[in-house]
């Protein structure tokens, strides 16, 4: 408008209008000088927009058209471009007649790409801000998720633990009250059958908080394995009387040691080994010979001991969990039953004392078939070497 005033002849007055809220006063002066014969250029608007939009390094395409903002329609435009449905950003109309039926408008097309070069950093930083605080989330999740279930275990773990030391105990105080009564010394074999009860309960409790104890100090690095050579066949056959007097179920054990001795904490060792025969007993089927394949071998470096059973098996989900800290796969529920006793530790046990033996324990299964465990302990030089030279006799 300044550039079509400063064309008229000089002196010239331009009426405005009425001044209120609905109609700018510009309106009027825009509409008179084109009434004048000073009509509005789009071609100079356009060149002027262009400038003011390269001040402001917005380099995005551009239409000044003249519309009807009554209905939206576009009634010229300074140059041919192709407006899109979408994609553009319109400037607010600027009524050019007082009757409100003309108006100017600046139209930009596809502007997003200026504001995400603009902005990009930004937006990363938010969107980085923005995976991070769902992560922290999920993580969150899953960290309370976790306490639920470790929250169950320890009340699965009490009970467990109240359940195995009761039963003990009891046979303890029983016989104890049967031993103080004067009529007892008239029956020495029953004297003699009590007390072997009361140490036997009493060498079971000791055992199950021994175990407590080690998978303490063996989680905070405080328990050293002392190894030695271990000779297998006398450890084994001690594990094996021990059980075949106390098990109710028929036992058949099988012996095949390829490797006679092992490089390893004796007690330690034996312990582990108890855990998974006793493991291999409780878990067993219902009816039937419990039967029982104990193999060792050394090679690779390693002396392995397998312990194979023909019980209940477990699945491949209880396989990634037996050996945690109080889990027993599919027989949590059946202890709460009083089927399967126990605290969930011997597997965890057998877990950290190969491990602090500088080996490892892997589990396979088929449920309704078979269980077997294999411990892996580093050999020593001489195991290897008599190892491979036996093998080289057989060859």
């Amino acid at each position: 408008m300044k550039i079509r005033m400063a064309c008229t002849p000089e002196g010239t007055q331009v009426i405005g209008g009425e001044v209120n809220g609905t109609i700018n006063p510009l309106t009027y002066f825009c509409e008179n000088l084109s009434n004048m014969g000073y009509k509005m250029s789009l071609l100079k608007v356009d060149s002027i927009a262009s400038a003011l939009l390269k001040e402001y390094s917005i380099e995005s395409n551009f239409v000044v058209c003249t519309m009807n903002p009554q209905n939206d329609s576009i009634l010229q435009v300074s140059k041919k471009e192709k407006l899109p449905l979408w994609g553009i950003i319109k400037s607010a109309p600027f009524a050019i007649k007082s009757d409100s039926t003309e108006a100017v408008q600046l139209v930009l097309v596809n502007p997003y790409k200026v504001f995400f070069e603009r902005m990009g950093l930004l937006m990363i930083a938010s969107f980085i801000m923005l995976v991070l605080v769902i992560g922290c989330i999920i993580y969150q999740i899953k960290v309370i998720i976790y306490q639920k279930k470790v929250a169950k275990l320890r009340e699965d773990f009490s009970y467990a633990m109240i359940h195995d030391m009761k039963t003990p105990l009891s046979s303890i105080m029983m016989c104890s009250d049967a031993l103080n009564d004067e009529k007892i010394e008239s029956m020495p074999e029953l004297k003699k059958s009590f007390l072997g009860v009361v140490k036997s309960e009493t060498v079971h409790l000791l055992k199950l908080i021994n175990r407590l104890l080690t998978i303490s100090k063996l989680e905070n690095d405080k328990l050293t394995m002392v190894k030695e050579k271990v000779k297998l066949e006398p450890m084994l056959e001690r594990i094996r009387e021990t059980f075949k007097a106390k098990s109710i179920k028929p036992l058949h054990f099988t012996l095949n040691l390829q490797a006679k001795e092992v490089n390893a904490d004796k007690e330690y060792l034996e312990e582990a080994v108890y855990n998974l025969v006793d493991n291999a007993v409780k878990y067993s089927k219902d009816e039937g010979e419990v039967e029982i394949e104990i193999t060792s071998e050394c090679s690779g470096g390693y002396s392995c001991i397998k312990v194979r059973d023909n019980g209940i098996g477990f699945s491949e989900e209880d396989k990634r969990k037996i050996f945690d800290k109080f889990e027993r796969g599919s027989a949590i529920k059946s202890s709460r039953l009083g089927k399967v006793a126990g605290f969930g530790l011997g597997l965890n046990y057998v877990y950290r004392v190969m491990e602090a033996h500088g080996g490892t324990v892997t589990a396979s299964s088929v449920v309704g078939k078979f269980s077997e465990f294999t411990l892996y302990m580093s050999a020593s030089e001489e195991e290897d070497t008599e190892n491979k030279m036996i093998d080289g006799k057989q060859n």
